[in-house]
Formats: C-alpha cells, sequence, structure tokens
C-alpha cells in the first residue's frame, strides 16, 4: 500500500513538472505537507554571494547576534499568528520610504524558509520601483509586471536563490508607472488567488510601495490576509502611522516593526 502511494506522489509531481509548474510539497501519512523534499522543477536557480547577503545586512549566513535573534523573534509571532487564523498572504509596507521595508520584507522570508515546515514566495510587487533583486547582488530582471502586461508564464519568472533553501522569488520587473491599476487588476487578483491555494504549506510575502507615497498597497490589500508596518526610529511622525493604519483600516493589520532603533 506504501509503495502504491509513493508511485502516485511521484506520478503527482512529474505532472505538475511537465505543466509548467513548481511541483507542491508531498505528503507525509498524515496528509500534511512535507516540505524537506520538495523539487524546484522549472524554478531557476541562481547563485549569490555570501559576502554580498551580509553587506546587505540579510540574515542567511550570519553569526547569531542580537539582529538576528530579532527577525527570528519577529518569525514566531508571524507564525503564530497565521496559524491561529489559517492564513498564509502577508503584505509587509511602510507609510513613508526609507524604513527598510524591504530588507525587513527579505529577513522575514529567510527566517520563515528556514522552518522545515514551510516553503516561501517573496514577490517584489513595488513595482514602480522594483529593486528587491538588489539585495541579494542581483540585476534587476523580467518579474511580476511582465506577467501582468506581456503575459510572460509565470513558471519562468520565479527564481531560487542558492543559498536559501525553501526560499522562491518573483522579482518586480521592468517599471510601471500605472502600479495601482495593475495590482488591483483582475489578472492579479487571480494570481494571489491561485498562489494561496496551491501550496498549502506556502507563506507567500509581498513587499509593496509605502502607503502614503502611492495608491498601489491601498489597491494591493484586500487581496492579502494580514499586512506587517515598518517604521523608522527618530523619523517615521506619529501622524503618518496614525494615517497609514487608517488607509489600511480594512486589512489585518499583524504588527509594527520599529526598524532602525538603537540597542
Amino acid at each position: 500500500m506504501e509503495r502504491i502511494k509513493q508511485a502516485l506522489e511521484k506520478a503527482r509531481q512529474e505532472r505538475e513538472i511537465r505543466q509548467g509548474a513548481e511541483p507542491s510539497a508531498p505528503r507525509d501519512s498524515a496528509g500534511r505537507a512535507d516540505t524537506r523534499n520538495i523539487e524546484y522543477g522549472q524554478t531557476q536557480t541562481i547563485n549569490v554571494d555570501d559576502a554580498v547577503l551580509k553587506e546587505n545586512r540579510i540574515v542567511f549566513g550570519m553569526e547569531p547576534s542580537p539582529f538576528t535573534d530579532s527577525y527570528n523573534l519577529l518569525r514566531t509571532q508571524i507564525l503564530q499568528r497565521f496559524r491561529e487564523n489559517n492564513w498564509n498572504v502577508l503584505a509587509v509596507t511602510s507609510p513613508g520610504s526609507g524604513a527598510g521595508k524591504t530588507l525587513t520584507a527579505i529577513n522575514l522570508a529567510v527566517c520563515i524558509a528556514r522552518e522545515v515546515d514551510y516553503t516561501v514566495l517573496l514577490v517584489d510587487a513595488n513595482l514602480r520601483h522594483p529593486w528587491m533583486m538588489e539585495h541579494f547582488g542581483l540585476e534587476e530582471r523580467q518579474g511580476l509586471s511582465d506577467y501582468l502586461t506581456n503575459d510572460v508564464p509565470i513558471e519562468e519568472l520565479m527564481v531560487k536563490p542558492g543559498r536559501v533553501d525553501h526560499l522562491v522569488l518573483l522579482p518586480g520587473g521592468r517599471r510601471l508607472e500605472h502600479s495601482a491599476e495593475m495590482l488591483s487588476s483582475p489578472k492579479m487578483e487571480q494570481l494571489v488567488t491561485d498562489m494561496k491555494s496551491r501550496y498549502h504549506s506556502r507563506i507567500i510575502i509581498f513587499d509593496l510601495p509605502p502607503v502614503l507615497s502611492s495608491a498601489d498597497a491601498l489597491a494591493f490589500s484586500p487581496y492579502v490576509d494580514a499586512a506587517l508596518l515598518v517604521v523608522e526610529e527618530g523619523v517615521t511622525q506619529k501622524e503618518d502611522l496614525e494615517r497609514a493604519v487608517e488607509l489600511l483600516s480594512s486589512t489585518n493589520i499583524v504588527g509594527t516593526v520599529l526598524n532602525k532603533a538603537e540597542p
């Protein structure tokens, strides 16, 4: 009986690969996703430089420190809330620019990807200024905007940083002037729905533009389960934070991150 289950599982994954999709996680005897044995069929693996990751303050490969401990604590708090509410889609944004929301999104994604029970899809949804890939020392490439405007297949756009297991990136792609309209389009809504339902054990993190700088975050917020707000110590004004929270009033705000704080 066990051999039959294994044969069926193998056939299912091969079928997904032929269809150009990333195979979903195999299941254990209780039907739970086993993310330890995922193979990323059509997803391109790219090499990243450990020295660049460290220079850009990405926690992968860094020695334990209060900096890395803070992200591990954030991961634990986020996952607890997500398990309690059966959520799997998170937006990371900030009231204004320069608060460090992209680095926060990346480090949170890396920390969650270290958990044996999860995989992570990190999406650069800052379509006016896509620059998430630069944090990995990589040039910008085709991404979400090319899917939305030119129908480039999504499986051709995802990349896997070779040094970070269980993490897949969807770059932003070329810049779009009418990004809010694209992020709120039916095509984007369908993509999020597909992402949300395809992989039970996957956390999807969208790095969004600042709330007060454009309509993008507000336009996209109905598609996510919760939002994380990043604020910069000594820079973010109280009234800006209050305004951002007001604009996202219909979204579950899972918490705030005080960034660039003195020890």
